[in-house]
């Protein structure tokens, strides 16, 4: 399993990368919030030569505008993994099931060379969502034993701990594999 993290802006820009093989950035919510350390946080992933995904969290409506302005700010380089974070919001709502598919859909069509995967947690993924389209790939958390997630579904990354980062793995052999899955989007 290869080891990774993901930053929004509560984490540092100068996070420990020793023994990681990934980041995944929170970029932008719904349609005008962009993390302040997008582009710092970014840099250090990539100073790094880590595989970089970034992370917009979906709020009902408006998909069209959210899709466009996610993609307005996180970069585009073919490679990189984007990923929709479904969940509920501040607000206490969340997007329904045809939001999520159609934003990752949308997200795919104008980022054909990206691989989009759905981020969400064990909660939403058994019992909010009701089919299991998950884009590219499925990020599942759930904090439990490292690569252990109680799901059945296939997924590629696991979160299972956010103490004192939020912690994750991936499900490839090698960084060399995940870096060629990334890039045949």
């Amino acid at each position: 399993m290869l080891r990774g993290i993901d930053v929004s802006a509560y984490q540092s820009s100068s996070y420990d990368t020793k023994g990681l093989s990934f980041v995944f950035v929170k970029a932008t919510e719904g349609r005008s919030y962009v993390s302040p350390k997008l582009a710092a946080q970014t840099d250090r992933a990539r100073d790094a030569g880590l595989v970089v995904g970034f992370y917009h969290f979906l709020w009902p409506g408006n998909l069209t505008a959210q899709a466009e302005y996610f993609l307005s700010k996180a970069p585009e380089r073919k490679g990189d993994i984007l990923a929709v974070d479904w969940e509920t919001t501040g607000e206490g709502t969340h997007a329904s099931n045809s939001e999520k598919d159609w934003f990752i859909r949308k997200l795919k069509e104008l980022r054909p060379d990206n691989r989009v995967i759905l981020y969400t947690n064990r909660n939403y993924w058994l019992t909010v969502d009701t089919t299991s389209y998950a884009g590219d790939g499925l990020w599942i958390a759930d904090y439990v034993t490292a690569g252990k997630p109680r799901i059945k579904a296939k997924w590629r990354f696991h979160q299972y701990t956010d103490d004192p980062v939020d912690t994750n793995v991936a499900d490839f052999a090698s960084k060399a594999t995940l870096q060629q899955w990334a890039r045949s989007a």
